[in-house]
């Protein structure tokens, strides 16, 4: 039980310190990522559970609903609102740079639950994939729902369209990570390996963006 849980937790946590670490100027309380973290850990059993009615219900049986709209968009969407109604709202997210940690925060809370779950049924022999593709995938929606939000807090050019791009991005970007699973059942990892390290190129160079212009030089950044 011990080693499940230290496999799925893991990944995680790496992943947060890397981009917790990143933020050199100010870094955002501990407490507070805590925080984002648990709201995302949380979100995890309504949305199990309306998957699952939506599948019972017969709803979700093509593969483009249920990637996209099952999985994608509930996910993203839960994620999305919970960030809006807590850390976008929060004195504390004083940055663009701290959009991001907060959406990975969130995202990755999520994702460390999904992933506990899913080692203690299949066992922790799926531990390392896991790690590589479900939960950096998690993180990485949650660096483009981030930026977009800091972007949509901290500049004047369109804020509600960014707001907006903050769940859309990820929502689509999600729906076709699990589309692709659905899809390439044969030799699978030859099209999700690009996949991730296209969202990993386009993840750091958001990361960079909000680094490099925090608050002021935002509005001029497009």
């Amino acid at each position: 039980m011990l080693t499940i849980l230290s496999a799925a937790i893991a990944p995680a946590l790496a992943l947060l310190t890397f981009f917790y670490l990143k933020d050199r100027l100010e870094p955002e309380p501990l407490s507070m990522v805590l925080r984002t973290f648990l709201y995302g850990a949380l979100l995890v059993f309504p949305i199990m559970f309306i998957q699952y009615a939506m599948k019972a219900e017969g709803i979700s049986t093509h593969p483009i609903v249920y990637s996209f709209f099952t999985v994608g968009f509930m996910e993203e969407f839960f994620k999305w609102f919970v960030f809006l109604y807590t850390a976008f709202r929060h004195t504390e997210m004083d940055s663009v740079y701290d959009g991001i940690i907060y959406g990975v925060s969130i995202s990755l809370g999520f994702a460390t639950v999904e992933n506990v779950l899913y080692l203690f049924a299949h066992g922790v022999d799926y531990a390392f994939t896991r790690a590589l593709f479900p939960v950096s995938s998690h993180a990485l929606f949650g660096v483009l729902m981030g930026y977009y939000l800091g972007r949509a807090k901290f500049g004047s050019y369109h804020p509600r369209l960014r707001i907006f791009a903050a769940m859309l991005i990820p929502f689509l970007l999600h729906g076709l990570y699990d589309y692709i699973l659905l899809i390439v059942t044969f030799n699978w990892i030859y099209v999700l390996v690009p996949f991730m390290i296209i969202l990993w190129i386009i993840g750091l160079r958001k990361v960079r963006a909000a680094i490099q212009h925090p608050i002021e030089q935002i509005q001029t950044t497009k």
